[in-house]
């Protein structure tokens, strides 16, 4: 008789069942995960949507009228000259004027609006946004400003105090007390981010040379103290600063403004249109970035104190911490007070291979890559003027000689 045995396919088909059942829960458990995530998803698009929407109209309600026509009330605001969007924004909340300061200033910069005059105003609570941002931008009419004055880019600090002398009731000695008094100058440290320790070097000219925006000024004083007026100025600088660190993102070129205003400041002295300005401060970042002295004519003419229409070689051994062709890197300090075009390109160099430019007696700019290439061109012009110094460095004197 056979010795009777367990079937070996029937464990088999027994095993083959387990796994063929482990599977199946193995996908029912992932049906349940996907169909689980999947309204997670969709639960968490709705709270994110149902947020943007709640945010949305909350942004939108805050731009449009607070108020009905027949509920509206009259809001008088005071905007200070030198106001910058920030210090408006904050006013008008603090008047009643707007809901929220953050979102109207946010609101300006998405909408690219600028041009706000100061003055006194009257408002009401049945203004949209854009209402009161026209309103501001219209401004007081000059004849009700007592005190007024323009400033031009590219202003030294002495021309400054100079204009502002003949069209208010200053006199060019306060300005320049109130302006080199180390206690004003350590209260406008404090006020504004702009403004640092830098200006209290020893070897600078002037502490507030490049600080002060050139534009036009208004006061509705008919006096007005040397110290509102520097601060005035300092104020709209730092709102144009803001402007462009806004507009230029992240990639800042200087590691202080100090630095950024004196290189700005070289580009309106040499700049002879809007076009040409951010190829000039591509050339000064070249020569930065290779250890090559700028060699930069206005900075020798503000070295020597005296605005002059040629540089001459002799002009060129001045012993000064302005003079760019004996020093390496930039100035002391900022050499004109520049503006918001030269800081831009200041802050946002044009990439670009040149190193050298020239200016042409019809007004024409080369710029060059080559030592060899700019002499020629140089050469073209002042064949017959070799006392000339338009833009050479040592090394083009060694050439020249």
């Amino acid at each position: 008789m056979k010795e009777v045995t367990d079937n070996p396919n029937k464990e088999t088909n027994s095993a083959r069942a387990e796994y063929i059942e482990k599977m199946e829960e193995k996908k029912r458990e992932a049906s349940l995960v996907r169909k689980i995530v999947l309204w997670l998803c969709i639960g968490l698009i709705i709270v994110i949507a149902a947020g943007g929407f709640g945010a949305y109209r909350y942004v939108m309600g805050t731009i449009e009228p607070q108020d009905e026509e027949e509920d509206a009330r009259e809001v008088e605001v005071e905007i200070p000259a030198g106001s910058n969007v920030d210090t408006i924004a904050d006013i008008l909340e603090e008047s009643g004027a707007i809901e929220s300061a953050m979102i109207f200033q946010n609101y300006i910069r998405f909408q690219g609006e600028d041009g706000f005059q100061a003055g006194d105003y009257v408002l009401h609570t049945a203004m949209h946004a854009d209402e009161i941002i026209a309103e501001l931008q219209e401004g007081t009419v000059a004849e009700e400003y007592e005190t007024t004055f323009i400033i031009p880019e590219g202003f030294w600090l002495e021309e400054t105090f100079e204009r502002i002398d003949s069209e208010t009731n200053l006199e060019e000695e306060q300005l320049h007390e109130t302006a080199e008094d180390e206690e004003f100058l350590e209260t406008l440290i404090d006020r504004y981010d702009y403004i640092t320790e830098d200006i209290l070097q020893d070897d600078l000219r002037h502490p507030l040379e490049g600080y002060l925006f050139p534009a036009r000024y208004d006061f509705v004083e008919e006096e007005v103290s040397a110290a509102e007026v520097i601060d005035a100025m300092a104020e709209r600088m730092a709102s144009t600063l803001d402007e462009v660190n806004a507009a230029a993102g992240e990639d800042e070129q200087f590691e202080s403004y100090h630095n950024l205003l004196a290189a700005a400041s070289i580009i309106e002295g040499e700049a002879i249109d809007d076009e040409e300005r951010g190829e000039i401060s591509g050339v000064i970042d070249n020569r930065l970035a290779i250890d090559m002295s700028l060699d930069m004519d206005p900075t020798v003419v503000y070295a020597h104190g005296e605005r002059q229409e040629r540089t001459l070689y002799e002009d060129l051994e001045i012993e000064s911490p302005y003079n760019t062709y004996r020093n390496r890197g930039l100035p002391a300090g900022p050499i004109n007070n520049p503006g918001e075009q030269s800081i831009s390109a200041a802050m946002n160099p044009e990439e670009h291979s040149y190193l050298y430019f020239f200016h042409s007696p019809e007004g024409e700019t080369y710029f060059s890559e080559s030592l060899s290439e700019h002499q020629t061109i140089v050469n073209d012009y002042q064949a017959d003027d070799v006392d000339h110094a338009e833009d050479v460095d040592e090394g083009e004197e060694e050439e020249l000689e």
